[in-house]
């Protein structure tokens, strides 16, 4: 009976391997198919601010420490969109303390050395402005539920939530976390959240450590079960208390702009598959994150589970999570910190690997934890990154939200003028109670265009009614001027037929002459003269990481003397 067993035992391992050889051949056989350019997908990196782990290097002792402090996160962007990245998950909230002036909690220590100072400046205003001069998302990143070390809260002194709302807050395992049963819980962060959604224009609201403490077995909570349970279990009691402070941030937020995206970082693995465990590690169980529930009643538009794991650790959990969708987006959470050497060791391939299992199964696109290591190119990663992703994509849209497709814009025409077409438009009107409406352009040499192909796409998210591009009279190009709602929906189009004017003669890269001077260096600015690029002088200069639009090639001395500029369109 026992070699039976074992028979049995034996067999049925060697089928789960089996499945997964089948499943790693399948990802390598549709690689071509997977690396196709996408117009539409996530591509987003955690920027930490805690303990100053990607930014701000400097702390603000002196003035003149403000402009190194904005030229780092400036430096910081302009790497990040070179590498098509559109989406930056900025966090905005530590452990009760803020990168942004605030009512109700205090300036974090990161931006001065010292908690509560003002770094005399509006960090949040400021990293949104950057980002959007770049056509990139900012979403404001909020740790919710932990408030620090004791240490950490005894710094805040008198600002501390400890302080100002004792009874919000409960000690555990050498911390202070808000107690997720307390009704004025839910109503303080719905508070703090709301006010960055009625004062700044992110694009949306990203929430963190939503959760109960990791494996809370002895958390002191049970008093409180017993007096509020009516009859649930402690765990669908606790599942319950988070879910309600979800449901109250969400409807806050949409309240206010039902535009603004709200997402989570939920643990890596919902729950246990039938094939694969959790090994005791996952977010509806261990830590009382009911997270697909909230897509499916609709209380959170993007999930971004944080799946560092590898193998049939994070394969299976991947497809789990997109198959629970409930029509919303899926966008899974890598793990770039684990290539180092003392959190894992990984090889390349396997990051490789789960940036195009994502997206073979049909995610939203991919976060990368954290913003330094991908920027460090550790074993090569960001060149992995940028193979993969090597068109600029728009963030997926939220057609569950829109209130229907905007009208196509009217009276659409054209001059040509020298070496320049400008196209021009009348403003659509937005939906009721909407932001103004924005634009994307497509441009070919066939008709119709095919607005699903990425190398049409010449501009996007403009919020003026003309655009000005680079022309060569070569042969008739089709235009298309596209209205664009909050929700990143499409509506109608309007077209224009040009004559003598070939948008595909866009530049990949420009090769210069061979310089003696030590110290050049090579810019590439947007036409709003936003710099792009700053590289070492080098006889071939690479564009293909920007997206199609005309800008400026500058070449300058070591002193910043400019000695030549060369316009052209990507």
């Amino acid at each position: 009976m026992k070699k039976i067993i074992f028979v049995i035992f034996f067999v049925m391992r060697l089928l789960k391997y089996i499945i997964l050889i089948n499943f790693l051949h399948f990802t390598g056989a549709v690689s071509a198919q997977m690396l196709a350019p996408k117009k539409y997908e996530y591509r987003a990196v955690w920027l930490t601010t805690i303990e100053n782990l990607d930014w701000p290097r400097t702390k603000i002792s002196v003035p003149a420490d403000v402009g190194r402090q904005k030229l780092e996160l400036v430096l910081l962007l302009d790497s990040l969109k070179s590498l098509n990245v559109n989406t930056i998950l900025l966090q905005t909230r530590l452990r009760g303390d803020v990168i942004y002036p605030s009512k109700y909690e205090p300036f974090s220590a990161v931006l001065t050395g010292t908690p509560g100072k003002s770094p005399g400046y509006d960090p949040l205003a400021f990293a949104i402005d950057e980002c959007h001069k770049r056509g990139m998302q900012l979403h404001a990143w909020l740790v919710t539920l932990p408030l620090g070390k004791m240490a950490h809260v005894k710094r805040l002194g008198r600002h501390s939530l400890r302080y100002k709302h004792p009874q919000l807050c409960r000690a555990y395992q050498g911390q202070w976390y808000m107690e997720p049963a307390e009704p004025g819980t839910a109503e303080y962060l719905k508070k703090l959240v709301n006010e960055i959604v009625s004062n700044y224009d992110v694009d949306g609201i990203h929430l963190d450590y939503i959760r109960y403490p990791d494996r809370p077995k002895n958390y002191p909570d049970h008093a409180l079960y017993r007096r509020m349970a009516k009859g649930r279990s402690h765990a669908d009691w606790r599942r319950d208390n988070i879910t309600h402070i979800v449901r109250e941030i969400y409807n806050g937020v949409k309240q206010l702009k039902p535009w603004v995206r709200v997402s989570c970082a939920p643990l890596g693995k919902h729950a246990d598959l039938s094939a694969y465990s959790s090994l005791g590690w996952n977010a509806y169980n261990t830590v009382f994150q009911e997270a697909q529930r909230w897509l499916d009643e609709g209380i959170m538009d993007i999930l971004f589970p944080m799946l560092y794991f590898k193998g049939n650790d994070f394969y299976p959990f991947v497809r789990d999570w997109q198959e629970n969708s409930s029509g919303r987006h899926i966008v899974p959470g890598i793990g770039v910190y684990r290539l180092l050497s003392g959190e894992g060791d990984w090889p390349l391939v396997e990051i490789k690997r789960q940036l195009n299992t994502s997206r073979s199964a049909g995610t939203a696109g991919t976060a990368m934890f954290r913003t330094k290591h991908l920027l460090q190119d550790i074993k090569g990663v960001a060149g992995c990154y940028s193979c993969i992703y090597s068109n600029a994509a728009m963030v997926p849209p939220m057609p569950w939200a829109s209130k229907g497709l905007l009208a196509a814009p009217a009276n659409i025409r054209y001059e040509q003028c020298g070496d320049t077409l400008r196209l021009s438009w009348s403003a659509v009107k937005a939906h009721e109670g909407m932001p103004p409406v924005r634009y994307n352009i497509y441009a070919s040499l066939q008709y119709p265009v095919d607005l699903s192909d990425t190398g049409n796409l010449v501009a996007t998210a403009l919020s003026d009614t003309s655009f000005v591009a680079l022309r060569s009279p070569v042969a008739t190009t089709y235009w298309v001027v596209v209205p664009v709602d909050a929700y990143g929906v499409e509506g109608w189009v309007a077209e224009c037929k040009v004559e003598g004017c070939n948008p595909k003669l866009y530049r990949d890269e420009f090769n210069l002459p061979e310089s003696s001077t030590w110290g050049m260096r090579v810019h590439i600015r947007s036409t709003s003269g936003v710099l792009l690029y700053d590289v070492p002088y080098n006889r071939c200069v690479g564009v293909r990481g920007l997206p199609r639009g005309a800008y400026m090639l500058e070449v300058a001395l070591r002193d910043g003397t400019v000695v030549k500029r060369v316009p052209f369109t990507r």
